[in-house]
């Protein structure tokens, strides 16, 4: 049975993509490091995975149902700080951290969990940390390098309003992962 590869985002407005691209620049062109397309860049509020097509539809019922639940009406967010996963001895992500909003994240993080694992959907395996990739680490060839670029950086991107949240799907293409929108879950209340 065919599935597709979903998850639930907030994504970067298209303003803050040449700022986004900028604090990202000095992980760019290094060994090792994968950095995340500017133009796709987005906070993951919830990973879905591979969601078998006859419950696509039950599955953004439950994203709707959560947002419903969560009560988070439309908000400002502000996009800065920089921080590693899992650990700064072994990096895996590099990342930007969500100053301002990460509260409202969190609580549509939290429904959306509740309600979407309730449709079958499998539970987070880690910590809700609201953050936008940077760059993938795929090797340490340059890792003393990258750990000192992070430590001593506290980079702004700017900051969004925060009007929807979006289901997307994921699709491996030669160039890497390209997202599409396949539904828009209004914050308005």
């Amino acid at each position: 049975m065919a599935s597709r590869r979903l998850f639930v985002s907030v994504d970067l407005p298209a303003g803050l993509t040449d700022a986004f691209a900028e604090v990202q620049k000095p992980f760019t062109n290094r060994a090792g490091i994968r950095p995340v397309e500017p133009s796709q860049a987005h906070v993951t509020v919830k990973f879905l995975g591979d969601v078998e097509e006859p419950a696509v539809d039950d599955v953004i019922e439950a994203v709707e149902q959560g947002v419903d639940t969560a009560g988070v009406g439309s908000f400002q967010a502000s996009i800065g700080g920089i921080g590693v996963f899992p650990s700064f001895d072994y990096i895996s992500v590099i990342w930007i951290g969500v100053r301002d909003g990460a509260t409202e994240l969190t609580d549509l993080h939290e429904a959306i969990e509740a309600a979407t694992v309730a449709v079958g959907v499998e539970p987070e395996s880690h910590e809700f940390t609201p953050h936008v990739t940077l760059a993938r680490m795929e090797h340490a060839e340059d890792k003393e390098h990258i750990q000192q670029l992070v430590s001593e950086r506290d980079p702004t991107v700017g900051e969004m309003r925060v009007d929807d949240v979006r289901v997307k799907e994921s699709t491996l293409g030669p160039d890497g992962p390209e997202y599409e929108t396949i539904h828009r879950v209004s914050l308005a209340r």
